[in-house]
């Protein structure tokens, strides 16, 4: 096996945030009453239930640090996701950051963002940047 983190969300009902990430793509690798393991591709995701979980209050995120971040972004944009700030969910567009790295963020019906960040590429010396 080889080593690995996964993040732990909390959902206020599993089987809704099941359907949600579907629409982006991810399948379940396992599910039952307290706590369902999504995935698409390498990407992993974990839920526990929360079902007094407010959204506009939860703290969770995680970070998926990606080769190309424009194409997990055109395949949950399928979703037809709302990009407004105000909404929840939501998808961002890729941003180039100052600090590096391009980036977008998918945001679920329970509030969790998952920011998706690729290296970019130095405009000199052709290095990696934050990796």
């Amino acid at each position: 096996m080889v080593d690995r983190a996964t993040p732990n969300f909390p959902s206020r009902d599993l089987d809704a945030t099941a359907r949600f990430y579907a629409r982006l793509g991810f399948e379940e690798k396992f599910h039952d009453e307290g706590w369902m393991i999504l995935h698409r591709g390498a990407l992993e995701l974990e839920f526990f239930p929360y079902p007094r979980l407010d959204p506009r209050v939860n703290i969770a995120s995680c970070c998926l640090r990606v080769s190309d971040a424009r194409a997990p972004h055109a395949a949950f944009a399928g979703a037809g996701l709302p990009a407004s700030p105000r909404s929840t969910p939501r998808l961002t567009s890729p941003v180039d950051q100052p600090w590096g790295f391009r980036e977008f963020a998918v945001v679920d019906l329970d509030g969790n963002p998952l920011r998706c960040l690729e290296p970019l590429r130095a405009a000199t010396g052709g290095g990696a940047v934050h990796t």
